[in-house]
């Protein structure tokens, strides 16, 4: 597996340096001493080739000059990532039927600038991480704990069970995002663009919000809503933390 872009190289220099076999960094690129310095710091070899030989290995993808080759994405038990969130107060985000890498890239590179998320896709009929996920990530995936199950439903059931309250994010007839209380600790659900959230897992929200909007024939990507989503669920988390320090 391949990792492309200095930011995404450098993060995963810090965090998981044990994961990375060997770096390329195209001849004449600024900026790559860092990489070097800590590449060196953890035995790691660096190769320096010319662009040509870059652009062959990369397959024209952008690598910013730099291209590591790294294990393959290893995905968290799924019993482990739950109970590690219900420690740690992460909220899991269930995608349900989200299949473009560069929506799932987005979402990964957001939550993790938030903080305090989780991922869980199905293993069927949803993107995994790949190559072009890591390079939208830009490093994001080394902050968030990422499982995959094989039935979604299930695993929500399991959160449940588990105590956490299922937020699900449709378009229409929910209650308006920044007005319903969302309680703790919870758990969110996003559908994909087309389709939404699926009938037989809408059963199992709790809470159904919708995100205001004035266009109305225009709406949100799966990302861009991510975003929103756990935006909010971040302020109101805050805002019972102050609550209950009062």
């Amino acid at each position: 597996m391949r990792l492309f872009g200095k930011n995404p190289v450098i993060e995963r220099l810090r965090s998981d340096p044990q994961s990375i076999q060997k770096i390329y960094i195209e001849e004449g690129t600024s900026g790559a001493a860092l990489v070097r310095k800590k590449a060196k710091q953890h035995n790691i070899p660096v190769m320096t080739v010319n662009a040509s030989k870059m652009i062959k290995m990369a397959r024209h993808k952008n690598t910013q000059g730099v291209m590591s080759v790294i294990t393959g994405f290893e995905y968290e038990d799924y019993d482990d990532l739950l109970a590690n969130a219900l420690k740690n107060k992460r909220c899991p985000i269930f995608l349900d039927g989200i299949t473009d890498p560069q929506n799932l890239g987005a979402m990964i590179r957001s939550v993790a600038c938030l903080g305090k998320f989780a991922i869980v896709l199905p293993t069927h009929d949803s993107v995994g991480v790949t190559e072009t996920v890591l390079r939208i990530a830009s490093g994001g995936e080394n902050y968030v704990p990422i499982a995959q199950v094989a039935n979604i439903n299930k695993a929500l059931r399991k959160a449940k069970d588990l105590g956490f309250w299922i937020i699900g994010s449709v378009v229409d007839n929910g209650e308006v995002l920044g007005e319903a209380s969302l309680p703790l600790p919870n758990a969110l659900v996003i559908g994909s663009e087309q389709k939404g959230i699926r009938e037989v897992i809408l059963k199992n929200i709790d809470v159904k919000v919708t995100i205001p909007m004035s266009a109305q024939t225009l709406s949100f990507n799966a990302s861009h809503a991510a975003s929103i989503l756990c935006y909010e669920i971040t302020r109101q988390k805050k805002e019972h933390k102050k609550e209950k320090s009062k």
